[in-house]
């Protein structure tokens, strides 16, 4: 599904339970993350329905590099010639997107939180075992946020990922979290602001620690990599999230 102007000129593309976002800032767009594969012609026709081409892409940025947020990278690398930024501390992980980190066991999770079931399912159909892994990515950090479209600070915060990164933009009062916090997780289904379960974060310990990055922003839209836009402000969807804990 595509929603426009989830925050001012920010766009989001839903689908199997996974984000992407189409940042735009005057005759320029932005990606950020690439979803999974199936979503490649679901932002194309978003582009177009705005009114642009996918040649307009200047820039995709990868809050972090799962094969849920990698889905189209390497297509838009190689097809459009657009630079992929991501954190170096995500560099292996974009070149073998099933190769990662995680606390726990993920095969037992079906069995403890079934709810997930339907959500991997539609994560699998959409493309999630067929993500194509990428090199030579631009180094994503604070200088290279100041010159991307919608000019954002670009603010670490590792625990999922050692790389993640999550986006602020101060102007539109809003900061894209990517998988540092979301307010559905696909591996227990359960919904709410929360960091994602053990099974797929590398250190939830270090996750839960990065959530007051976040709230320093003070944004107050919150655009999660997995479930619906929080508006409530980051300082208390961090605050619901603390008190979740890890899972």
């Amino acid at each position: 599904m595509f929603h426009r102007n989830v925050a001012e000129k920010i766009h989001l593309i839903e689908h199997a339970n996974v984000n992407c976002y189409i940042v735009e800032d005057g005759d320029q767009i932005m990606l950020v993350d690439s979803g999974l594969p199936a979503m490649w012609k679901m932002t194309v026709a978003a582009i177009r329905e705005l009114g642009r081409s996918p040649r307009d892409i200047s820039a995709l940025v990868l809050t972090h590099a799962h094969f849920d947020h990698l889905g189209f990278a390497a297509r838009v690398q190689h097809d459009l010639d657009v630079p992929v930024y991501a954190h170096p501390g995500d560099s292996y992980i974009a070149e073998h997107p099933y190769r990662y980190k995680h606390e726990k066991n993920r095969l037992a999770y079906p069995f403890k939180y079934p709810a997930c079931i339907p959500i991997l399912t539609r994560m699998t159909l959409a493309g999630a075992l067929n993500v194509r892994g990428v090199t030579d990515l631009r180094v994503l950090g604070a200088e290279a946020g100041l010159q991307l479209p919608g000019a954002p600070a670009v603010i670490h915060t590792p625990g999922h990922t050692e790389g993640h990164c999550a986006l602020h933009f101060p102007e539109r009062d809003t900061i894209i979290t990517g998988d540092a916090l979301v307010t559905l997780d696909p591996y227990t289904g359960k919904r709410g602001p929360h960091i994602v379960s053990a099974a797929a974060t590398a250190d939830t310990r270090q996750a839960l620690k990065s959530l007051e990055l976040l709230a320093e922003t003070g944004a107050g839209t919150a655009l999660p990599g997995h479930g619906e836009p929080y508006r409530g402000g980051i300082a208390s969807a961090v605050d619901e999230a603390v008190r979740r804990g890890a899972t």
